[in-house]
């Protein structure tokens, strides 16, 4: 990083990266070993594993060879991956640390991978406060902090900007002191109150935040009220994808403010959450993931991979459900597609047009 000083765009970079399995090529927190170089991660021998159960395998083998390639990134240690998965607490948690210049280290906490487990842990947010991955994400800043004694940044993509967040939040202030940057790129927020501590007004004004136009999961729950809004190439939902996000330089393509579209959909998901009680979304959230589980599939990939015999086992267990099951679940939607349309409706007569993106 000897031409320009770290940025979002780095830190978007290298959070990205962090979703590649390292598993037996990076160094985990005890092995105590010597940092591994970017540029020796570039072994087909190893791309197999490397890219099981990541989302966009194509383009995230191009990103890593690009930055293989490239003189800012290719010399710069990995060190202390981990990579966890508990079907039990359905925890889904991975983080790898890079050696920075000037005694700098950067701690990358992955998004949400493939797996259902992964997604499920997602949902459970909007009624488990902490998660177990948030829980884990301190305890891995933690250990990094201990081993060693210079300044830290710390970011994410996805859920891995919530986590970047909330150790930082929770850290000790001795540690806290030691944070320069906080790089939330498109995550989630929090249940209600979990950002009125000590611990987070602290650290709020070096977090970070970075949302596409069209965000709706870095919009969710309560978020940083601070927050910068990319342009993107893709449309809707699917610009929460970091390979669409628009770079001039060494810098994002920024626009004013997010979407109508974005503000009309969080809104309602908002307001239909705040309408459910907590037993409610637990209930939601277990009924949705039983039926996605109902086939073999691990992961989505799989479910769309093997659709006949996935989709078949999912619809058996949508028409197997319990009565009372089925009717709380077709309250739930019909109370969402009310708010839905009331908020259209509200918008309609605020502005006599529809929301642009929808």
């Amino acid at each position: 990083m000897v031409e320009k000083p770290f940025g979002p765009v780095d830190s978007l970079i290298l959070s990205q990266l962090a979703y590649i399995n390292f598993e037996g090529l990076v160094p985990g927190p005890a092995d105590g070993a010597t940092p591994v170089r970017i540029a020796d991660c570039l072994k087909a021998e190893h791309f197999t594993s490397m890219f099981f159960e990541t989302r966009d395998p194509k383009n995230n083998k191009r990103l890593l060879q690009a930055v293989a390639a490239n003189p800012r990134f290719r010399d710069i240690g990995m060190v202390s991956f981990v990579s966890e998965f508990d079907l039990v607490s359905q925890k889904q948690f991975s983080a790898v640390t890079y050696i920075l210049p000037e005694s700098t280290e950067y701690i990358a906490f992955r998004g949400t991978d493939d797996t259902l487990v992964g997604w499920k842990e997602d949902f459970n947010m909007a009624f488990v406060y902490p998660i177990p991955s948030q829980k884990r994400s301190l305890g891995y800043l933690l250990d990094i902090s201990q081993r060693s004694s210079g300044n830290l940044i710390i970011g994410g993509h996805s859920k891995g900007g919530n986590l970047a967040v909330y150790s930082a939040f929770t850290a000790p202030q001795s540690v806290q002191n030691r944070i320069l940057r906080v790089y939330d790129h498109d995550g989630p927020g929090f249940k209600a109150d979990a950002l009125e501590s000590e611990g987070y007004y602290r650290i709020e004004n070096r977090i970070e935040k970075t949302v596409p136009q069209s965000s709706l999961i870095g919009m969710l729950l309560e978020g940083h009220k601070k927050y910068t809004v990319v342009e993107s190439s893709r449309f809707g939902v699917m610009q929460h994808d970091p390979f669409s996000w628009k770079v001039a330089g060494d810098g994002f393509v920024t626009t004013e403010e997010v979407s109508d579209g974005a503000k009309y959909m969080n809104r309602t998901i908002r307001d239909w959450l705040d309408s459910l009680s907590q037993d409610e979304r637990e209930k939601f959230t277990d009924l949705l993931f039983n039926v996605l589980d109902a086939g073999d599939a691990r992961t989505f990939s799989e479910i769309t991979q093997e659709w006949r015999k996935n989709f078949s086992a999912i619809f058996s267990a949508i028409r197997g459900a319990d009565p009372e099951m089925k009717k709380f679940m077709g309250e739930l939607m019909k109370d969402f597609g009310l708010l839905l349309f009331h908020n259209l409706r509200s918008k309609r007569r605020a502005t006599g047009a529809l929301p642009s993106d929808l």
